[in-house]
């Protein structure tokens, strides 16, 4: 249970930063998707129910936020968590390039949920054109940002990991 507290806690602080510091620089075409970035890494540590439980936390906090429709945000993201967290059974994600990997196709994938969910949600703000500047723009961002943000959040990992730790 702690873990989940703190996963939340450090959700709940990216999506602070994100939507109210990145988001006000002016001269920042998109925001890079730091919370996208820390769902990730939680569900490689977990798995894909914590990355499930992740993803709708921090989509929820983005509901909440912004003037999308409720649950946009917590529909795409869960299913990343889901898709990642099954993944971090099978791939490691130490290191440089794999981190950015991930971020990369996390990007992808996200942009193409938004766009499947758009599809349900016509009045929906979060549209991604993908090749256009701002959208390239995030992915680049992502992909550079991944490994600082996986090492990062590395030094909390024992408080993340929802692993029983067995008493010696």
């Amino acid at each position: 249970m702690k873990s989940y507290i703190v996963s939340a806690l450090i959700l709940f602080c990216a999506v602070l930063i994100e939507t109210a510091v990145l988001s006000n620089i002016a001269l920042l075409p998109a925001v890079p998707d730091i919370v996208l970035l820390c769902s990730l890494y939680i569900s490689f540590l977990n798995g894909k129910t914590s990355g499930e439980i992740n993803g709708f936390v921090s989509g929820a906090f983005l509901d909440f936020l912004s003037a999308a429709p409720l649950g946009f945000h917590s529909l795409y993201r869960t299913l990343i968590g889901y898709v990642f967290g099954t993944l971090g059974s099978v791939f490691n994600s130490d290191g440089i390039v794999m981190p950015a990997l991930y971020a990369f196709g996390a990007t992808l994938l996200k942009a193409f949920f938004v766009w499947l969910i758009s599809l349900l949600f016509p009045a929906s703000p979060a549209v991604y054109r993908v090749l256009s500047f701002p959208f390239l723009f995030e992915l680049i961002c992502n992909t550079v940002l991944a490994p600082l943000v996986f090492k990062f959040l590395s030094l909390f990992r024992s408080v993340l990991s929802t692993e029983r730790r067995s008493a010696l």
